[in-house]
């Protein structure tokens, strides 16, 4: 009897690592679904604005265009080192091909089929249109290539294997890219997509539960910086309700708030970049965040 336990016991352990396997197994898109495409320069320009890649990526202060990589971005679960993301053939991505690049800003999947953490927001770049991300793998392949590998991720067990993040996947990578409200006008929709897509502002001003996923119902409502210091506002119709679309616009371009203060922290890294988009694309977002309904982010603490 004890033995026929055992194999049963055994069995259901091996079926359920194959079970894990399978799901887990990293996604990527295949080059023969990438149509022919001619990139647009221009608008490879305004992803790479929208998306804030300078902020992370890049590693000198005077020339934003160098994407070396290596800034520490901290979290519960470990330290993460933004990697170098310039045309570099050897640390870079100057090897890479469209579909490399697609699937990792799609699926969160490394060339070499391994899961990204999210601490690289594919979450929110799984949003957008396939065109958007191989013109701004082309504008990326204009900057200079800078050499120099970026340290090791500092992660502790058993955040440091990667094939679980497959199973975070599961819950937080929908697959879904951006769909239009035919509802609303041209402008909404383009800066939802610009909000929800490239601009990733999500990814900062919502709060997150205890595996590190946005928590859906308060989206946009703020919350502790997920980097531990600090504290992200609320961006719904509650934390912006004395604001009107001009003063979101002309903060995104000038960083100034409406009671004469500035943006300080990572926010003013976001406006260094915003502030290169067009005065339209400004004026988009700033209607579609001065649209979201109020939402209650969680308390926050009492300053000392």
């Amino acid at each position: 009897m004890l033995r026929k336990l055992i194999i049963v016991a055994v069995l259901v352990l091996v079926t359920g690592a194959a079970a894990v396997y399978v799901l887990t197994e990293p996604a990527r898109v295949p080059t023969a679904i990438l149509a022919a495409h001619t990139p647009n320069l221009d608008n490879g320009r305004t992803m790479f604005f929208a998306g804030g890649c300078a902020s992370c990526h890049a590693s000198s202060k005077e020339d934003r265009t160098r994407l070396g990589g290596g800034m520490a971005l901290h979290s519960p679960f470990g330290t993460f080192y933004a990697p170098n993301i310039s045309p570099d053939p050897a640390d870079g991505i100057g090897r890479w091909s469209e579909a490399d690049f697609v699937s990792a800003m799609q699926d969160g999947t490394s060339p070499d089929g391994r899961h990204y953490y999210p601490a690289f927001p594919y979450t929110s770049y799984q949003r957008m249109e396939p065109s958007d991300l191989r013109d701004l793998f082309a504008f990326l392949k204009t900057l200079p290539a800078v050499a120099g590998k970026v340290q090791d991720h500092d992660m502790a067990f058993p955040f440091s294997v990667r094939r679980g993040i497959g199973l975070w996947k599961l819950v937080y990578l929908d697959g879904t890219p951006f769909r239009p409200d035919p509802s609303r006008s041209a402008a909404w929709n383009r800066g939802a997509y610009l909000v929800n897509g490239p601009g990733h502002c999500a990814e900062c001003h919502s709060p997150r539960d205890s595996f590190g996923g946005i928590r859906a119902g308060q989206r946009f409502a703020g919350g502790p910086n997920p980097e531990g210091e600090g504290w992200v506002p609320n961006i719904t119709g509650k934390g912006l309700a004395k604001w009107s679309a001009k003063d979101v616009a002309y903060m995104l371009e000038t960083g100034e708030l409406p009671d004469g203060d500035s943006v300080g922290g990572g926010m003013a890294a976001v406006v260094r970049n915003t502030a290169q988009l067009s005065a339209e694309d400004r004026a988009a977002m700033a209607e579609y965040l001065k649209s979201l309904p109020p939402v209650d982010g969680p308390p926050r603490p009492a300053r000392r």
